[in-house]
């Protein structure tokens, strides 16, 4: 049965709940792997910024297929060995399939693996659909919907869950911001960009954002012990193959299956491992800060090997049980895409009309091209779905997101063991964060690929927790942080204001006194890995910070007169020796006059101290500290103010002492963090755990503050 709701998205439709009261819900599921390896060679193979062919198969490809039944509807997801997979296409999939099965299009899932060693079957970039393979896949993926349902049976469910840090980090990086580079437009817009550290360590100040590194698992067995069929999901872009090839994924599935189920037994379907792509928009396998990590000559066999092991070992410790709900929501949204400008189109058909009939040779006639078919196509129609199975959720978009976006819907769903499967029912590019765009880089030049206007994440975000709200009829959790030791031992000391930072967006970094919250300004990213000695965090919730990449955090506070205290954690990402100041982290008030009463404390530069802390105290000269600071570290800073003189201790132990300035003028004062008044030298990394005190803290105190007790 089918029935319509209204939640704020364009068209809504779910299928039936039910939910059996101290009863089993009689949940059934079924697998089954289609061929949909090309048969004819060579074939467009898309995934690049320019279009290649390949003309051998490494490994074959596949369409994976899970159905799920209970008493009264049939949901599928199906994963397919596909770099992008079309709204268009899918939709005629679905159709079809459809008046095959009986099976609503609504209650379909159908996710592309993001390998880019497949047949193009969308067009993307320089890259058009092979015409020869599209209508070959389209009809063996109608085929697969229908294939696992004869074999459907009793189950039960179970979700595990590894921590895979080792095989994926963030392949987006910060520029040094004297190191800006111009986008195919000619302008000087990008300040990150994928794979950036490959030109060197120095180049850089560090990611842009957080990994994901939980390799999740959805696990359903017989009632007997069985292995039916395991669904796998993970946050990494794809590993690299060559020529035909399901990359990781494929490999993954194929390894899961011999290791589970190594002596099909005849008579019975056989075991299928199906592996989505999570959210991996800014994701890859290689960790550029710890460039010995994975050796170059690394294999894809090897690098599988690894994941497998650690799944093998959360599948053997997975509980199953009875699953006593099954619900399904499709949404449908209509998004704009960020089209040009008159100029830019301008610019673009010039470009266009010269190329004629043949395919962009260059990054400039590829986007060139896109901007015509922007400006042809200035809508989206984009699908968002819900599942729930039991306990279990899945949430379903057809964007590349980045990484922080995946955790943000899964810290937010009503049920805390949720999957987000990414580029499914569509593919409408990448969708970054709302402030990740003011840092360029390609995927946010409008294309098909990142055309999506620049509120579509955040958006998208509150779709899919509205829609996982419905499917298990309770409200969202709140995005909280439970206070670890560390965090306490800085509570229990009175200050009175503290910014945790752990926030997922700005523009308000929240008080956790409750007063006084305080402003990010643009040019700053979120929800990176902070500090953690001892534990911020209770629990196994990392501990998150911001990356300050220009932009600064601003509060006005009480005058608090000539005695005062501030504690923070800092990580530099400047290189000392690439200009005169490395960073500001505290200023409070003053502008480039530095008035009597201005206060500035920072990390030296060519100026004086480079790679130490430095202190500016009124009009006075810089004093420096002693010892070396390295890039990339945690330390722990604190400035201490009294009538006797203006302290600064580093990790606990006093580093440089200056005079202590007037007392500010005014009712309240004007403080930075990340910068100063000025925007001179603003920090380039991140700061965490800011607390200010209306006192002078003693140096026990600080010694418990920098957790050294």
């Amino acid at each position: 049965m089918n029935v319509r709701h209204n939640l704020g998205c364009g068209r809504l439709v779910a299928l039936a709940l039910v939910v059996a009261s101290g009863a089993r819900a009689d949940v059934r599921a079924g697998a089954a792997v289609v061929d949909i390896t090309p048969t004819s060679l060579p074939v467009i193979v898309n995934g690049a910024v320019l279009s290649r062919t390949a003309n051998r198969v490494k490994t074959p490809l596949s369409a994976r297929v899970l159905a799920v039944a209970d008493t009264a509807s049939t949901a599928v997801i199906m994963i397919v060995d596909s770099c992008l997979l079309d709204r268009p296409l899918l939709d005629e999939v679905k159709r079809r399939a459809s008046e095959r099965t009986g099976i609503p299009a609504s209650n379909m899932l159908i996710a592309a693996t993001h390998t880019h060693s497949a047949p193009s079957a969308t067009g993307a970039l320089g890259t058009d659909p092979d015409s020869t393979y599209v209508p070959f896949l389209r009809d063996r993926l109608v085929e697969a919907v229908a294939a696992p349902l004869p074999r459907l049976e009793p189950v039960v469910i179970g979700f595990a869950r590894a921590s895979a840090p080792q095989f994926t980090a963030l392949r987006r990086w910060f520029l040094r911001p004297d190191l800006v580079q111009c986008d195919p437009f000619g302008n000087p817009t990008v300040r990150a960009n994928m794979h950036a550290p490959q030109a060197g360590l120095a180049q850089v100040t560090g990611e842009t954002g957080p990994e994901d590194p939980a390799l999740e698992l959805i696990s359903f067995r017989s009632r007997d012990g069985r292995p039916v069929a395991v669904l796998a999901n993970f946050s990494m872009h794809y590993f690299s193959d060559s020529d035909i090839s399901a990359d990781y994924f494929g490999l993954f599935c194929d390894g899961l299956r011999a290791r589970l189920e190594p002596e099909p037994g005849t008579g019975r379907p056989p075991f299928v491992a199906l592996f989505s792509h999570g959210c991996s928009g800014d994701i890859w396998r290689r960790d550029y800060a710890q460039p010995d990590a994975w050796p170059a000559s690394l294999r894809i066999e090897d690098y599988t090997r690894g994941l497998l092991d650690l799944a093998e070992a959360a599948l053997r410790a997975c509980p199953h049980r009875e699953a006593d709900a099954l619900q399904m929501i499709e949404c449908r949204l209509t998004l704009r895409r960020r089209t040009p400008s008159r100029e830019r189109l301008e610019w673009a058909r010039r470009i266009v009309e010269a190329m004629g009939s043949r395919a962009p040779t260059n990054q400039v006639e590829v986007y060139a091209r896109e901007q015509v078919r922007l400006h042809e196509q200035p809508t989206a129609e984009v699908v968002l779905q819900a599942l729930r199975i039991g306990e279990v959720a899945i949430a379903a978009h057809p964007c590349e997101a980045y990484a922080i976006t995946g955790l943000k819907i899964k810290a937010a769903s009503p049920l805390p063991d949720t999957m987000v499967i990414e580029l499914a029912n569509g593919a409408e590019g990448y969708i970054p964060p709302p402030e990740q765009h003011r840092f360029g880089g390609y995927t946010t030049w409008p294309a098909r690929t990142a055309a999506l206007e620049v509120g579509a994440e955040p958006r998208i975000v509150e779709e899919s927790v509205r829609l996982l709200e419905r499917v298990a009829s309770r409200p969202r959790r709140p995005w909280a942080w439970r206070a670890g030791p560390a965090a306490l031992a800085i509570r229990r000391l009175a200050p009175i204001a503290y910014w945790r930072l752990n926030e997922f967006s700005g523009p308000h970094a929240e008080d956790e006194m409750g007063l006084r919250h305080a402003v990010y300004e643009d040019l700053v990213a979120f929800h990176l890995d902070g500090p953690d000695r001892p534990r911020f965090n209770e629990g196994d919730t990392p501990n998150r910070a911001p990356h300050f990449a220009g932009g600064r955090l601003r509060a006005r506070l009480p005058n608090l007169g000539a005695r005062w205290s501030v504690s923070l954690w800092f990580w530099n990402g400047m290189p000392p020796a690439a200009r005169g100041v490395a960073g500001w982290m505290v200023s409070r008030g003053g502008d480039h006059e530095l008035p009597p009463w201005g206060v500035h404390v920072g990390l030296g530069g060519t100026n004086g101290f480079a790679g130490r802390l430095v202190a500016l105290v009124g009009t006075g000269e810089p004093i420096g500290g002693e010892r070396d600071i390295a890039r990339w570290t945690w330390h722990h800073a604190a400035l201490v103010c009294d009538d006797t003189a203006l302290r600064v201790y580093l990790d606990g132990r006093p580093e440089l002492e200056g005079p202590t300035p007037p007392a500010a003028s005014g009712r309240d004062v004007q403080w930075f963090f990340g910068g100063r008044s000025d925007g001179e030298h603003n920090w380039e990394g991140r700061l965490d755990e800011i607390a200010v005190f209306d006192r002078a803290l003693s140096p026990a105190e600080v010694h418990v503050l920098a957790a050294r007790e």
